[in-house]
């Protein structure tokens, strides 16, 4: 396990899901953790965190908002002096056959899966430059690479997460700060919990192990 007792980390979409167990593993292992969610729904995991004798807050943001991360960001760092991780972990789905797809619905989600990541990334760059190190994290998925019938939007946003960081990766590696990509298949969580019956069992007869992951 690694000791990251004096960092702190920035977890996006922390309120369920992946984003949860990413923002309860953060702070297991020492970070400080500033869990991301839209109202209140991030404060919850922060119950449970703190419960367990970690250290959390929660923060209201819509990331879609870029005035709003900026905030949430110069405030983390006003509070806590630094801020050594980024976790772009926020994202919805609107599944739709292209042919059907409403403008709305792919609008939508690039706003929220992949330029989210943008405002994020960006707002943290200077402070992370400034300390002369940093860990951005983005979560994209394996949909992002393989594709997959009435997910055009929600694949077109996780692949360009993977082009972003790679992009990203080679502007601030000089700086200390690294850039990866998790791309994780289907893993059991609300979001494919949602998703019609036939489609979770295509998806599932193809995994090795024949089960959806865990977060």
């Amino acid at each position: 396990m690694l000791d990251l007792s004096g960092k702190v980390a920035l977890v996006t979409g922390a309120s369920r899901g992946i984003g949860a167990a990413i923002a309860k593993t953060l702070a297991a292992q020492g970070a400080t953790v500033v869990a991301a969610a839209r109202g209140t729904n991030a404060e919850s995991s922060v119950a449970d965190i703190v419960l367990r004798g970690g250290k959390a807050e929660a923060a209201s943001v819509d990331v879609t908002n870029q005035a709003a991360v900026e905030a949430v960001v110069s405030g983390t760092v006003a509070k806590h002096g630094r801020i050594d991780i980024l976790v772009n972990n926020a994202g919805i789905a609107r599944d739709q056959l292209l042919m059907r797809m409403k403008r709305a619905d792919w609008d939508a989600v690039i706003a929220t899966n992949l330029t989210a990541a943008y405002s994020c990334s960006q707002a943290v760059l200077r402070p992370m430059i400034k300390q002369r190190g940093g860990r951005i994290i983005t979560i994209s998925s394996v949909v992002g690479q393989m594709g997959n019938a009435g997910q055009v939007n929600y694949a077109a946003s996780k692949a360009g997460l993977i082009g972003m960081a790679k992009a990203l990766a080679r502007e601030v590696a000089s700086r200390g700060i690294t850039v990866n990509v998790v791309a994780p298949g289907l893993i059991d969580t609300d979001m494919t919990r949602a998703l019609a019956s036939g489609t979770s069992e295509t998806w599932v007869q193809q995994i090795p192990l024949g089960r959806l992951g865990t977060p």
